[in-house]
């Protein structure tokens, strides 16, 4: 038996997110339907993360534990040549057979795009969150380091979640742009549910005077979801890094 571990990147705007649903296309779906054309065997892929519907990823992993004894530089090209063209697979390697895709990882970095413009853009709909008010990214730089810190971040987790523990180490939050794209960057060692697109929308009310500047530190302090910003559309946000 071995275990394999891939590494992919993927458009996520038509899945609704990584995980199996009963009732809708996933990419973890695809991803395993793939598998099972070329190995004739529906071995489980076990993800580095769940994403939500509409949510990409520049660099995801994933591990496979098959029988298979296709090596793995055959194995990148075959998956290539079936998977549909919104999912590649950039790397494959094998690992220890106890290695986990998500439980041994380090930390994740998430960017999240807004295309700050007066107008719309076509192209960048199902990449970016349109605002076409000024972001003075500068300012929101510096909102964004409060976000730096080991800490209780119930307040920045969507309602529903299960997760007990709720404490989150954040190593790096950035604003920059770049043209009109203005690009929130933020590295934890793991992230609870929406809790980028919730930091996002935090920083955007920021922005917009519906939450006072430098109160990022005291919205933490109060673990109340509702005193944090809306959580910001699914578009703008890519899984970019995995660290193991």
């Amino acid at each position: 038996m071995r275990n394999l571990l891939l590494t992919i990147s993927f458009d996520g705007s038509a899945y609704h997110g990584w995980q199996v649903q009963q009732n809708a296309v996933t990419v973890q779906q695809t991803l395993q339907d793939a598998w099972e054309s070329i190995c004739r065997s529906r071995d489980n892929v076990v993800g580095c993360s769940r994403t939500d519907a509409g949510v990409h990823a520049n660099m995801y992993c994933c591990n496979i534990r098959t029988q298979t004894g296709i090596p793995c530089e055959k194995l990148i090209g075959a998956l290539n040549a079936v998977l549909p063209r919104d999912i590649a697979v950039s790397a494959c390697r094998e690992v220890p057979y106890e290695f986990h895709a998500r439980y041994d990882c380090r930390s994740k970095e998430y960017i999240y795009r807004i295309l700050n413009s007066p107008f719309r853009d076509p192209f960048e709909s199902k990449y970016s969150f349109h605002y076409k008010y000024p972001l003075d990214e500068k300012f929101l730089d510096s909102q964004a380091k409060q976000f730096i810190r080991t800490a209780d971040f119930s307040a920045f987790c969507a309602s529903g979640s299960s997760v007990e523990n709720t404490v989150r180490t954040v190593t790096q939050a950035e604003v920059t742009r770049q043209g009109d794209i203005v690009t929130f960057r933020v590295s934890a060692n793991g992230f609870l549910y929406n809790m980028v697109r919730i930091m996002a929308g935090t920083l955007i009310y920021i922005a917009s005077g519906k939450i006072p500047s430098d109160s990022i530190e005291d919205i933490i302090l109060s673990k109340d979801r509702n005193r944090a910003g809306i959580t910001a559309r699914p578009e703008g946000l890519f899984l970019n890094k995995i660290i193991y």
